[in-house]
Protein backbone atom coordinates (compact mmCIF):
# COMPACT_ATOMS: atom_id res chain seq x y z
CA UNK A 1 0.00 0.00 0.00
CA UNK A 2 1.22 3.47 -0.88
CA UNK A 3 -0.15 6.61 0.78
CA UNK A 4 0.34 10.32 0.20
CA UNK A 5 -0.52 12.47 3.22
CA UNK A 6 -1.27 16.07 2.26
CA UNK A 7 -0.81 18.70 4.94
CA UNK A 8 -0.20 22.44 5.14
CA UNK A 9 1.97 24.65 7.37
CA UNK A 10 -0.86 26.56 9.07
CA UNK A 11 -0.21 25.44 12.63
CA UNK A 12 1.65 22.35 13.78
CA UNK A 13 -1.31 20.10 14.59
CA UNK A 14 -2.04 19.14 10.99
CA UNK A 15 1.58 18.15 10.41
CA UNK A 16 1.76 16.22 13.69
CA UNK A 17 -1.29 14.18 12.73
CA UNK A 18 0.22 13.60 9.29
CA UNK A 19 3.49 12.34 10.78
CA UNK A 20 1.63 10.04 13.18
CA UNK A 21 -0.23 8.44 10.27
CA UNK A 22 2.95 8.06 8.22
CA UNK A 23 4.75 6.55 11.21
CA UNK A 24 2.09 3.87 11.62
CA UNK A 25 2.03 2.96 7.93
CA UNK A 26 5.80 2.81 7.61
CA UNK A 27 6.13 0.63 10.71
CA UNK A 28 3.68 -1.80 9.11
CA UNK A 29 5.85 -2.03 6.00
CA UNK A 30 3.86 0.27 3.72
CA UNK A 31 4.96 3.42 1.91
CA UNK A 32 3.74 6.75 3.27
CA UNK A 33 4.89 10.25 2.40
CA UNK A 34 3.96 13.54 4.06
CA UNK A 35 3.80 16.47 1.64
CA UNK A 36 3.13 20.15 2.20
CA UNK A 37 0.84 20.22 -0.78
CA UNK A 38 1.19 23.99 -1.33
CA UNK A 39 4.83 23.35 -2.22
CA UNK A 40 3.56 21.82 -5.46
CA UNK A 41 2.89 25.40 -6.57
CA UNK A 42 6.29 26.54 -5.26
CA UNK A 43 7.88 27.00 -1.86
CA UNK A 44 7.07 30.71 -2.04
CA UNK A 45 3.35 29.92 -2.09
CA UNK A 46 3.70 27.64 0.92
CA UNK A 47 5.64 30.28 2.88
CA UNK A 48 3.19 33.02 1.94
CA UNK A 49 0.16 31.07 3.14
CA UNK A 50 1.81 29.51 6.19
CA UNK A 51 3.56 32.65 7.40
CA UNK A 52 0.47 34.77 6.75
CA UNK A 53 -1.67 32.43 8.83
CA UNK A 54 0.83 32.32 11.70
CA UNK A 55 1.22 36.11 11.81
CA UNK A 56 -2.54 36.69 11.91
CA UNK A 57 -2.99 34.13 14.68
CA UNK A 58 -0.09 35.44 16.79
CA UNK A 59 -0.53 39.18 16.31
CA UNK A 60 -4.27 39.64 15.73
CA UNK A 61 -6.10 36.61 17.15
CA UNK A 62 -9.37 38.56 17.33
CA UNK A 63 -9.15 39.20 13.60
CA UNK A 64 -8.69 35.47 13.09
CA UNK A 65 -11.77 34.90 15.24
CA UNK A 66 -13.72 37.34 13.06
CA UNK A 67 -12.62 35.48 9.91
CA UNK A 68 -13.76 32.23 11.53
CA UNK A 69 -17.23 33.66 12.30
CA UNK A 70 -17.52 35.03 8.78
CA UNK A 71 -16.55 31.60 7.49
CA UNK A 72 -19.36 30.00 9.49
CA UNK A 73 -21.83 32.46 7.98
CA UNK A 74 -20.46 31.96 4.46
CA UNK A 75 -20.65 28.17 4.80
CA UNK A 76 -24.40 28.50 5.39
CA UNK A 77 -25.10 31.05 2.66
CA UNK A 78 -22.77 30.19 -0.21
CA UNK A 79 -22.97 27.15 -2.43
CA UNK A 80 -19.21 27.25 -2.85
CA UNK A 81 -16.84 29.46 -0.86
CA UNK A 82 -13.81 31.47 -2.04
CA UNK A 83 -11.71 28.87 -0.16
CA UNK A 84 -12.96 26.21 -2.59
CA UNK A 85 -12.11 28.21 -5.70
CA UNK A 86 -8.69 29.31 -4.41
CA UNK A 87 -7.71 25.73 -3.56
CA UNK A 88 -9.20 24.58 -6.86
CA UNK A 89 -6.27 26.32 -8.52
CA UNK A 90 -3.99 23.72 -6.93
CA UNK A 91 -5.72 20.93 -8.89
CA UNK A 92 -3.40 21.07 -11.91
CA UNK A 93 -0.34 20.75 -9.67
CA UNK A 94 -1.72 17.85 -7.63
CA UNK A 95 -3.02 16.09 -10.74
CA UNK A 96 0.41 16.31 -12.35
CA UNK A 97 2.09 15.02 -9.21
CA UNK A 98 -0.26 12.03 -8.92
CA UNK A 99 0.27 11.12 -12.56
CA UNK A 100 4.01 10.89 -11.91
CA UNK A 101 3.68 9.41 -8.41
CA UNK A 102 0.50 7.27 -8.23
CA UNK A 103 -0.71 6.20 -4.79
CA UNK A 104 -3.47 4.02 -3.34
CA UNK A 105 -4.82 6.60 -0.90
CA UNK A 106 -4.72 10.33 -0.26
CA UNK A 107 -5.01 11.25 3.42
CA UNK A 108 -5.70 14.89 4.29
CA UNK A 109 -5.42 16.21 7.86
CA UNK A 110 -6.20 19.69 6.49
CA UNK A 111 -9.15 21.34 4.79
CA UNK A 112 -7.22 22.91 1.89
CA UNK A 113 -6.21 19.73 0.01
CA UNK A 114 -9.70 18.33 0.64
CA UNK A 115 -11.06 21.36 -1.23
CA UNK A 116 -8.60 20.67 -4.05
CA UNK A 117 -9.56 17.02 -4.49
CA UNK A 118 -13.24 18.05 -4.48
CA UNK A 119 -12.53 20.36 -7.40
CA UNK A 120 -10.62 17.55 -9.12
CA UNK A 121 -13.52 15.12 -8.71
CA UNK A 122 -15.92 17.58 -10.28
CA UNK A 123 -13.57 18.05 -13.21
CA UNK A 124 -13.34 14.29 -13.77
CA UNK A 125 -9.69 13.96 -12.74
CA UNK A 126 -8.67 10.48 -11.60
CA UNK A 127 -8.17 10.06 -7.84
CA UNK A 128 -7.38 7.19 -5.47
CA UNK A 129 -9.23 6.62 -2.18
CA UNK A 130 -9.54 9.98 -0.39
CA UNK A 131 -9.73 10.28 3.42
CA UNK A 132 -9.96 13.57 5.34
CA UNK A 133 -8.88 13.80 8.99
CA UNK A 134 -10.38 16.54 11.18
CA UNK A 135 -8.01 17.83 13.86
CA UNK A 136 -10.38 19.98 15.95
CA UNK A 137 -13.39 19.03 18.05
CA UNK A 138 -15.81 20.85 15.78
CA UNK A 139 -16.81 20.87 12.13
CA UNK A 140 -14.94 23.98 10.97
CA UNK A 141 -16.32 26.10 8.10
CA UNK A 142 -16.26 24.61 4.60
CA UNK A 143 -15.74 20.92 5.43
CA UNK A 144 -19.33 20.46 4.26
CA UNK A 145 -18.51 21.64 0.73
CA UNK A 146 -15.78 19.01 0.27
CA UNK A 147 -16.37 15.59 -1.29
CA UNK A 148 -13.95 13.08 0.22
CA UNK A 149 -14.70 9.37 0.35
CA UNK A 150 -14.45 9.36 4.15
CA UNK A 151 -13.96 11.76 7.06
CA UNK A 152 -12.20 10.81 10.29
CA UNK A 153 -13.75 12.62 13.26
CA UNK A 154 -12.04 13.40 16.58
CA UNK A 155 -15.01 12.06 18.57
CA UNK A 156 -18.38 10.36 18.17
CA UNK A 157 -20.08 13.51 19.51
CA UNK A 158 -19.24 15.40 16.28
CA UNK A 159 -21.31 13.14 14.03
CA UNK A 160 -24.60 15.01 14.49
CA UNK A 161 -23.14 18.43 13.69
CA UNK A 162 -21.32 17.07 10.63
CA UNK A 163 -24.51 15.48 9.28
CA UNK A 164 -26.44 18.66 10.02
CA UNK A 165 -23.86 20.60 8.02
CA UNK A 166 -24.35 18.25 5.05
CA UNK A 167 -21.68 15.53 5.27
CA UNK A 168 -23.27 12.11 4.64
CA UNK A 169 -23.40 9.97 7.81
CA UNK A 170 -22.03 6.90 5.98
CA UNK A 171 -18.79 8.76 5.29
CA UNK A 172 -18.09 9.60 8.96
CA UNK A 173 -15.56 7.56 10.94
CA UNK A 174 -15.26 8.50 14.64
CA UNK A 175 -11.74 7.10 15.12
CA UNK A 176 -10.23 10.11 16.92
CA UNK A 177 -7.25 12.35 16.14
CA UNK A 178 -4.09 10.38 15.23
CA UNK A 179 -1.21 10.87 17.68
CA UNK A 180 2.36 9.62 17.63
CA UNK A 181 3.29 6.29 19.20
CA UNK A 182 5.55 8.10 21.67
CA UNK A 183 2.43 9.52 23.39
CA UNK A 184 1.06 6.00 23.87
CA UNK A 185 4.16 4.29 25.23
CA UNK A 186 4.06 3.20 28.86
CA UNK A 187 6.79 5.56 30.02
CA UNK A 188 6.52 6.48 33.69
CA UNK A 189 6.95 10.03 34.97
CA UNK A 190 10.25 9.06 36.59
CA UNK A 191 11.55 7.45 33.41
CA UNK A 192 10.58 10.51 31.35
CA UNK A 193 12.33 12.82 33.79
CA UNK A 194 15.48 10.71 33.79
CA UNK A 195 15.59 10.84 29.99
CA UNK A 196 15.16 14.63 30.05
CA UNK A 197 17.62 15.20 32.89
CA UNK A 198 14.94 16.53 35.25
CA UNK A 199 14.61 16.10 39.01
CA UNK A 200 12.69 12.86 39.55
CA UNK A 201 11.42 14.06 42.95
CA UNK A 202 10.43 17.59 41.96
CA UNK A 203 7.05 19.01 40.94
CA UNK A 204 6.78 20.49 37.47
CA UNK A 205 4.42 22.80 35.65
CA UNK A 206 4.72 22.66 31.86
CA UNK A 207 3.64 25.75 29.90
CA UNK A 208 3.28 25.10 26.17
CA UNK A 209 2.38 27.70 23.57
CA UNK A 210 1.79 25.25 20.75
CA UNK A 211 3.92 25.09 17.61
CA UNK A 212 3.76 28.89 17.26
CA UNK A 213 4.56 29.74 20.89
CA UNK A 214 1.29 31.65 21.15
CA UNK A 215 -0.12 33.23 24.32
CA UNK A 216 1.36 35.37 27.06
CA UNK A 217 3.88 32.88 28.38
CA UNK A 218 5.83 35.58 30.25
CA UNK A 219 2.86 36.61 32.40
CA UNK A 220 1.95 32.99 33.00
CA UNK A 221 5.44 32.22 34.31
CA UNK A 222 5.49 35.34 36.51
CA UNK A 223 2.17 34.45 38.12
CA UNK A 224 3.23 30.85 38.69
CA UNK A 225 6.42 32.06 40.38
CA UNK A 226 4.40 34.42 42.58
CA UNK A 227 1.89 31.74 43.55
CA UNK A 228 4.31 28.89 44.32
CA UNK A 229 7.45 28.36 46.35
CA UNK A 230 9.18 25.20 45.16
CA UNK A 231 7.51 24.00 41.95
CA UNK A 232 9.60 24.21 38.79
CA UNK A 233 8.33 25.61 35.52
CA UNK A 234 9.18 24.27 32.05
CA UNK A 235 8.28 26.52 29.12
CA UNK A 236 8.13 25.29 25.52
CA UNK A 237 8.01 28.10 22.95
CA UNK A 238 7.71 26.01 19.81
CA UNK A 239 9.11 27.65 16.69
CA UNK A 240 8.69 31.16 18.15
CA UNK A 241 12.38 32.09 18.45
CA UNK A 242 11.56 35.66 19.44
CA UNK A 243 9.50 34.49 22.41
CA UNK A 244 12.19 31.99 23.38
CA UNK A 245 14.94 34.63 23.43
CA UNK A 246 12.76 37.11 25.32
CA UNK A 247 11.84 34.57 27.99
CA UNK A 248 15.42 33.35 28.40
CA UNK A 249 16.56 36.93 28.97
CA UNK A 250 13.70 37.67 31.36
CA UNK A 251 14.07 34.56 33.52
CA UNK A 252 17.79 33.85 33.23
CA UNK A 253 18.24 34.35 37.00
CA UNK A 254 15.29 32.17 37.98
CA UNK A 255 16.54 28.68 38.90
CA UNK A 256 12.97 27.35 38.95
CA UNK A 257 12.36 28.24 35.30
CA UNK A 258 13.67 26.36 32.26
CA UNK A 259 12.98 27.87 28.82
CA UNK A 260 12.94 25.56 25.81
CA UNK A 261 12.42 26.29 22.14
CA UNK A 262 11.23 23.81 19.55
CA UNK A 263 11.48 20.21 20.76
CA UNK A 264 11.03 16.79 19.22
CA UNK A 265 10.50 15.32 22.70
CA UNK A 266 7.11 16.83 23.49
CA UNK A 267 5.66 13.47 24.52
CA UNK A 268 8.40 13.03 27.12
CA UNK A 269 7.78 16.51 28.54
CA UNK A 270 4.07 15.72 28.75
CA UNK A 271 4.82 12.52 30.65
CA UNK A 272 7.34 14.30 32.90
CA UNK A 273 5.14 17.17 34.12
CA UNK A 274 2.55 17.25 36.90
CA UNK A 275 0.29 19.91 35.40
CA UNK A 276 0.15 21.22 31.83
CA UNK A 277 -0.83 24.73 30.74
CA UNK A 278 -1.66 24.79 27.04
CA UNK A 279 -3.84 26.63 24.60
CA UNK A 280 -6.68 24.35 23.44
CA UNK A 281 -5.34 23.19 20.10
CA UNK A 282 -6.96 19.96 18.98
CA UNK A 283 -3.74 17.98 18.53
CA UNK A 284 -1.90 19.09 21.70
CA UNK A 285 -5.01 18.60 23.82
CA UNK A 286 -5.45 15.10 22.36
CA UNK A 287 -1.79 14.21 22.96
CA UNK A 288 -2.11 15.38 26.57
CA UNK A 289 -5.30 13.37 27.09
CA UNK A 290 -3.76 10.23 25.58
CA UNK A 291 -0.72 10.71 27.81
CA UNK A 292 -2.94 11.29 30.86
CA UNK A 293 -1.74 14.76 31.88
CA UNK A 294 -3.78 17.05 34.19
CA UNK A 295 -4.49 20.03 31.96
CA UNK A 296 -5.30 23.72 32.30
CA UNK A 297 -6.47 25.29 29.07
CA UNK A 298 -5.27 28.85 28.59
CA UNK A 299 -6.95 31.46 26.40
CA UNK A 300 -7.95 29.97 23.03
CA UNK A 301 -7.32 31.49 19.64
CA UNK A 302 -10.92 32.53 18.84
CA UNK A 303 -12.64 30.03 16.60
CA UNK A 304 -12.19 26.27 16.70
CA UNK A 305 -9.98 26.42 19.82
CA UNK A 306 -12.85 28.03 21.71
CA UNK A 307 -14.96 24.98 20.89
CA UNK A 308 -12.08 22.62 21.75
CA UNK A 309 -11.79 24.11 25.22
CA UNK A 310 -15.53 23.88 25.79
CA UNK A 311 -15.54 20.24 24.67
CA UNK A 312 -12.69 19.24 27.02
CA UNK A 313 -14.02 21.16 30.01
CA UNK A 314 -17.55 19.78 29.62
CA UNK A 315 -16.16 16.22 29.60
CA UNK A 316 -14.00 16.91 32.68
CA UNK A 317 -10.78 16.47 30.70
CA UNK A 318 -9.41 19.93 31.50
CA UNK A 319 -9.96 22.98 33.68
CA UNK A 320 -9.81 26.60 32.64
CA UNK A 321 -10.85 30.12 33.64
CA UNK A 322 -11.62 33.38 31.85
CA UNK A 323 -8.60 35.28 33.21
CA UNK A 324 -4.93 34.34 33.41
CA UNK A 325 -5.07 34.78 37.19
CA UNK A 326 -7.92 32.29 37.30
CA UNK A 327 -6.06 29.82 35.11
CA UNK A 328 -2.98 29.99 37.35
CA UNK A 329 -5.12 29.50 40.47
CA UNK A 330 -6.75 26.46 38.86
CA UNK A 331 -3.32 25.05 37.96
CA UNK A 332 -1.97 25.44 41.48
CA UNK A 333 -5.16 23.91 42.87
CA UNK A 334 -4.81 20.95 40.51
CA UNK A 335 -1.17 20.48 41.49
CA UNK A 336 -2.25 20.04 45.10
CA UNK A 337 -5.40 17.96 44.61
CA UNK A 338 -4.62 14.29 43.84
CA UNK A 339 -8.31 13.37 43.81
CA UNK A 340 -9.11 16.00 41.15
CA UNK A 341 -6.12 14.80 39.12
CA UNK A 342 -7.35 11.21 39.25
CA UNK A 343 -10.84 12.25 38.14
CA UNK A 344 -9.49 14.29 35.24
CA UNK A 345 -7.16 11.54 34.01
CA UNK A 346 -10.03 9.04 34.29
CA UNK A 347 -12.24 11.31 32.15
CA UNK A 348 -9.46 11.62 29.57
CA UNK A 349 -9.10 7.84 29.32
CA UNK A 350 -12.85 7.46 28.98
CA UNK A 351 -13.19 9.98 26.13
CA UNK A 352 -9.86 9.78 24.22
CA UNK A 353 -8.62 6.26 23.54
CA UNK A 354 -5.45 6.98 21.60
CA UNK A 355 -5.86 4.20 19.02
CA UNK A 356 -7.09 6.40 16.16
CA UNK A 357 -4.10 5.78 13.95
CA UNK A 358 -4.44 1.98 14.22
CA UNK A 359 -8.17 2.15 13.43
CA UNK A 360 -7.47 4.40 10.46
CA UNK A 361 -4.79 2.06 9.13
CA UNK A 362 -7.01 -1.01 9.40
CA UNK A 363 -9.92 0.77 7.71
CA UNK A 364 -7.83 2.07 4.81
CA UNK A 365 -6.22 -1.35 4.29
CA UNK A 366 -9.65 -2.95 4.11
CA UNK A 367 -10.98 -0.36 1.66
CA UNK A 368 -8.00 -0.73 -0.66
CA UNK A 369 -8.32 -4.54 -0.61
CA UNK A 370 -11.99 -4.16 -1.61
CA UNK A 371 -11.07 -1.84 -4.48
CA UNK A 372 -8.37 -4.18 -5.73
CA UNK A 373 -10.89 -7.02 -6.04
CA UNK A 374 -12.81 -5.15 -8.73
Amino acid sequence: MKALILSCNTGGGHNSAARAIAEEMQERGDEAYVLDYLCLAGEGVSRLVGDGYVQIVKKTPRLFGLFYKLGMVASRLLKKSPVYYINGRMAKYLDGYLREHPVDVLIMPHLYPAETITYMKRKGMKLPLTVAVMTDYTCIPFWEETDCDYYVLPHEALKKSCVRRGIPAEKLLAFGIPVAKSCRRNTSREQAREKLGLDTKGRYFLAAGGSMGAGDLSELVKKLLEGTAQEKILVICGSNRKAEQKLKKEFCKQPRVQILGFTTQMSLYLKACDVLFTKPGGLTSTEAAVTGVPMIHTAPIPGCETVNRKFFMKAGMSWSAITLNGQVEKGIQLMNDPEAVAQMVSAQKKQIHGDAVEKLYEFISGEIQKRNRF
